[in-house]
């Protein structure tokens, strides 16, 4: 963390009085000169070491966007401290952009809009990063504050609209108060459990002239003080005590990690707590890269459509370690039924308000993951806590074994598992990957391996069409030594079309493997399931899009459609191997279809697995008795 900042934040959660909370002056190069409002803004933005910027103009903003040219201007012969501005095709793709960007790098991804349309346009990304806790700001222009209210000309009600969405917003009618609720906005989209805070900013503060301090926090009391509660929670002796009494009646552990993990950068301490204990592990959609997919100790992803080997597990397992993850309806389903086995269930998550939210929990610590894990392995480790679960591995990796992923490995039609697969062997488990969402989506989660965190970049909780390629972009422009692909649908593809112009404008080397199958794969999967195959509104076939034209008018020099099984291998690493971005469209079966499936409202007992993995039918282990940790004798 940057020394200043946390001095900042130190002084923001001890001192009280006055709204603007300030550090000492003349620390800020430019403390005491005068500025316009939109040169704060742009002076903040590079004081938070924001570098990238992604945003559509439009009159409301266009001071801001003014005072970006002048700033890298004035910094022509710095070219690190400039800020650059990315344009996308429209601000839905910008939001997405800042939230890929945010992902993949663990900083917060910024994005300029003007008002009216350009903030309504936003609504979708913010609640997207809202439900997957990605840590953007959005500034929004707003109207003139005379004109507030009377419905002016592009003016909409932003705070309204994106108060339900946003973890904060932000309206600025006290110009004074710009600069620090600029920072503040920073500040409260980083800490606790991260989210997308917004800031309306009318014109005329934007054009307003005063004195740039340099330093300074909103004096957000009652936020600051539980954030300093949060962040010197620890586990404590008697509470880790209470923990591993609980290991130590255990015979079959099973650690569920979700994207909390990931958002808290704990996912080393996880490989090393699960590691050094000997406990296997399987994660959520979000939670995907927090365990390396290849470990042995990974089961990989579980819910609706993870893998039936990790759903078992979770059948069969007799404690269940939630980490950063929140029981949410696509893993838990018949919530009631959820890990039916578990004597013990025990939760660690930065936000208290997801303890006890859907499953009750036996032993729980609201805080960081990363810190949480420490203690529970410095504990272990201080009292030398052994269990020997070899018997339960042996088992984990039976089930891994037998009911691992499959499909049709004999049809003469591309099966996109398959195109997957091979891509995989190319990539290694190296690359960044996006997705859209629908079935493309989960077999990428399915059949790609991914030996990092923030490498794999969807849209878990809101599932939003449209989310992968300008992700994707965002990601490239926050790394831009890796491989980035967007995995995305036919259907998704048509959501952020013109973002493939994005690629081409800024010479991204952003990889698009389109796996078309002429419609919405998802809809008509549960059609043919739950709606007696009317497939209504999801059959794509007569639509006259041909991608690989729209990818050369937008000026991709990789723009090829695979058809042929033949060729998959060949072509996959040409695809890959091309120096710039790359457009390759592949024509999947129209049938193909997701397993295993858990359908909505039903238990892991009731999982379809299909045609090509086996089901399990023999009755497992029943749970034992619960044991009342409290009277437990001395264990170790």
């Amino acid at each position: 963390m940057n020394p200043d900042l946390k001095a900042r934040r130190a002084i923001a959660d001890t001192e009280s009085g006055g709204k603007v909370i300030e550090t000492r002056k003349g620390d800020h190069p430019l403390a005491g000169q005068t500025l316009s409002g939109a040169e704060m803004v742009i002076q903040v933005l590079a004081d938070e070491g924001v570098t990238t910027l992604f945003g559509y103009s439009g009159g409301a903003i266009l001071p801001t966007y003014d005072a970006v040219f002048r700033y890298n201007a004035a910094h022509a012969d710095e070219v690190e401290k400039q800020v650059r501005l990315i344009v996308p095709a429209n601000e839905q793709g910008a939001g997405f952009m800042a939230a890929g960007y945010a992902r993949a790098s663990g900083k917060v991804g910024v994005f300029l809009v003007t008002s009216g349309p350009g903030a309504t346009n936003s609504v979708t990304p913010i609640r997207d990063s809202m439900a997957d806790s990605t840590p953007v700001v959005l500034i929004c222009g707003q109207v003139p504050r005379k004109a507030m209210g009377t419905d002016a000309f592009q003016e909409a009600p932003v705070s309204n609209l994106m108060g339900a969405c946003a973890k904060h917003v932000f309206l600025v009618t006290k110009p004074e108060e710009l600069e620090a609720t600029m920072r503040t906005a920073f500040h409260i989209a980083r800490t606790g459990r991260p989210g997308p805070v917004v800031v309306d900013v009318p014109k005329d503060v934007q054009n307003w002239e005063g004195t740039f301090e340099g330093a300074g926090l909103l004096n957000l009391r009652g936020y600051n003080h539980r954030l300093a509660k949060l962040q010197a929670n620890r586990v404590g002796d008697e509470q880790a005590k209470t923990f591993f009494a609980m290991l130590h009646h255990s015979e079959r552990p099973l650690i569920y990690a979700g994207g909390g993990v990931i958002n808290g950068n704990a996912a080393q301490e996880l490989r090393a707590f699960a590691e050094a204990l000997g406990i296997p592990a399987v994660t959520t959609l979000m939670g995907i890269g927090a365990m390396d997919t290849t470990s042995p100790l990974s089961l990989q992803m579980l819910g609706m459509h993870g893998a039936a080997h990790a759903n078992y597990a979770v059948e069969d397992c007799d404690c269940l370690l939630a980490i950063g993850s929140r029981f949410d309806d696509r893993v838990a389903g018949k919530v009631q039924e959820f890990a039916p086995g578990a004597r013990f269930i025990a939760h660690i998550d930065i936000d208290a308000a997801e303890i006890g939210k859907v499953k009750l929990v036996d032993w729980s610590f609201v805080g960081e993951a990363k810190t949480g894990l420490c203690d529970l392995l410095a504990y272990a480790k201080k009292t030398g806590f052994k269990k020997d679960y070899s018997k339960w591995l042996e088992h984990v990796r039976g089930l891994r074994e037998k009911y691992a992923f499959n499909y049709d490995r004999e049809s003469d039609l591309l099966q996109p598992h398959h195109v997957i697969e091979c891509l995989n062997k190319i990539t290694k488990g190296d690359a960044i990957v996006s997705t859209g969402v629908g079935q493309h989506q989960m077999w990428g989660a399915q059949y790609f391996d991914f030996h990092t965190a923030r490498s794999w970049l969807t849209s878990g909780s809101m599932g939003t069409m449209g989310f992968g390629l300008p992700a994707a972009i965002g990601a490239q422009f926050a790394c831009p030594d890796r491989i980035v692909i967007d995995l995305d649908g036919d259907g998704s593809l048509r959501m952020n079309l013109g973002e493939m112009e994005t690629v081409t404008t800024y010479d991204l080397p952003v990889k698009i493997l389109l796996l078309n199958n002429l419609g919405d794969g998802m809809v008509r999967q549960w059609q043919k399931s739950y709606f007696g195959e009317r497939f209504s509104g999801s059959d794509k076939s007569l639509h006259r899009k041909d991608f690989v034209k729209a990818a050369e008018a937008d000026g991709f020099g990789f723009a090829k459609r695979l058809e042929k099984k033949e060729d998959v291998t060949r072509l996959l690493k040409e695809f890959i191997q091309h120096k710039g971005g790359a457009f390759l469209e592949v024509m999947v079966d129209q049938d193909a279809c997701v397993f295993p499936m858990v359908g909505p409202g039903m238990g892991y007992k009731e999982m379809v697995t299909g045609p090509w993995i086996p089901k399990r039918e023999s009755d497992q282990d029943q749970p034992g008795e619960k044991v009342d940790l409290t009277t437990s004798p001395e264990l170790f």
